[in-house]
């Protein structure tokens, strides 16, 4: 009998593009310019991106804008979650604030823009460089997900 076996890459679709984001805007407000300036729709979703761990649980805040009319999804995540960690030990500072990132290796990116569906190239350069002319915006570039160690955290 014919033994079959499955990789991870099988369940994953990586029909998406992202997008990584530098701002020091709060996620609410980067969603209203990208509304405003990008002509989408992002509302607040109903759901967290949620991760436990053995020392902190965190939270990622996600924004979608659905559009069945052009056959694609955008997602605004934040990459970055801040924490109070409790400390063991009885010193002079009793708890630390920390940083937690869904993706670890893209540290500096503040969010993301994940973009489902069927879409070309060329949309995703202008969709960036119409990223990069708002003013509150420090940077903003495409990013190859296969070179991404830990984008399964980007499957929800």
């Amino acid at each position: 009998m014919p033994v079959y076996s499955l990789e991870i890459d099988d369940f994953s679709d990586n029909d998406y593009a992202l997008i990584g984001i530098h701002t020091t805007l709060e996620d609410y407000k980067l969603a209203f310019f990208l509304n405003q300036h990008l002509k989408t729709n992002f509302k607040r979703a109903s759901y967290n991106l949620d991760f436990e761990n053995k020392n902190y649980n965190s939270s990622f805040a996600v924004y979608e804008n659905k559009n069945a009319s052009q056959h694609f999804d955008w997602y605004l995540i934040s990459n970055v979650f801040k924490t109070k960690i409790q400390s063991n030990t009885a010193g002079l500072f009793p708890e630390s604030d920390t940083k937690v990132y869904l993706i670890p290796e893209k540290k500096r990116v503040d969010f993301f823009i994940k973009i489902d569906g069927e879409f070309d190239y060329e949309y995703i350069v202008k969709t960036v460089e119409a990223i990069n002319k708002l003013p509150q915006v420090i940077t903003s570039y495409s990013i190859e997900t296969n070179t991404l160690k830990s984008k399964e955290s980007l499957i929800f």
